[in-house]
């Protein structure tokens, strides 16, 4: 495939090697502030040489970058987060009946790493079984590091919206510090922020007499990129607006994982 990568930081040089070693060609970079990039911005010419953009830029550039993909009748893998609030107006690019039929196509995810997304089916399961014993308080805790610009992760919240649906108990997440009682209902997702962590997150199950514990650590930044070409290599024969988890169902064949 003939790739474009928008947002050429660390994360952007990382699926570079990760897309060439799996035999794409890399025919642009893109960044406004990055020395490095080939290009400033994201026209229309150059997203009309590419098969798959891959967007791993800013919350302020997404919409715009996605739009401009679908109208061109491209497909985006969106890595980018915080973009969330305005997920009807991403969903409608490349859903819109003037779109249809032009090849048009996103997918996006808070965590392209296909260890974090096998993480999500475990924790689908384990959660609908934890849902019966109400003895059992459910809470998560992350780790990045310090340079990370979001809190919690995307990842985080991913894993909270497992937990909601299908704990019958917790109804709301709360992220902020917390100096009260916190709510029965309420499901606290805390983060932390130092050093040079690429990203832990853990989820615990915590009663009187026992905690369970599930873990994920990253050991680098190679599992995200190399879950983001994956995403492009899936979505290169397809239209219309997908996230992580529909690529997971085709590889894994697993219905019941489904957080969208």
């Amino acid at each position: 495939m003939n790739i474009i990568i928008s947002g050429y930081g660390r994360m952007g040089k990382i699926i570079e090697k990760s897309a060439v070693q799996k035999g794409h060609s890399i025919i642009a970079t893109v960044d406004p502030v990055s020395v490095d990039a080939s290009e400033k911005n994201l026209s229309e010419e150059i997203i009309n040489k590419a098969d798959v953009i891959i967007d791993f830029s800013i919350p302020a550039s997404a919409l715009k970058n996605a739009e401009a993909v679908c109208s061109a009748g491209k497909k985006i893998v969106m890595g980018t987060t915080g973009w969330y609030s305005e997920m009807d107006k991403m969903r409608a690019f490349a859903e819109t009946d003037k779109l249809a039929g032009t090849g048009a196509a996103i997918i996006w995810s808070g965590n392209f790493s296909l260890g974090v997304n096998i993480f999500f089916s475990i924790l689908d399961k384990a959660s609908s079984i934890m849902n019966s014993f109400s003895e059992y308080d459910p809470f998560i805790h992350e780790f990045h590091h310090n340079q990370k610009a979001d809190s919690p992760s995307g990842t985080a919240v991913m894993l909270g919206d497992i937990l909601l649906k299908n704990i019958d108990r917790k109804t709301s997440i709360v992220s902020e510090e917390l100096k009260r009682k916190i709510n029965p209902e309420e499901l606290h997702v805390s983060s932390t922020r130092g050093g040079s962590v690429p990203g832990t997150h853990m989820v615990y199950f915590d009663s009187p007499v026992d905690t369970i514990e599930l873990r994920h650590t990253a050991r680098g930044r190679e599992g995200f990129a190399s879950g983001a070409v994956t995403a492009a290599e899936w979505i290169e024969n397809k239209s219309g607006f997908f996230d992580i988890n529909d690529m997971m169902k085709d590889i894994i064949g697993d219905k019941s994982n489904d957080q969208s």
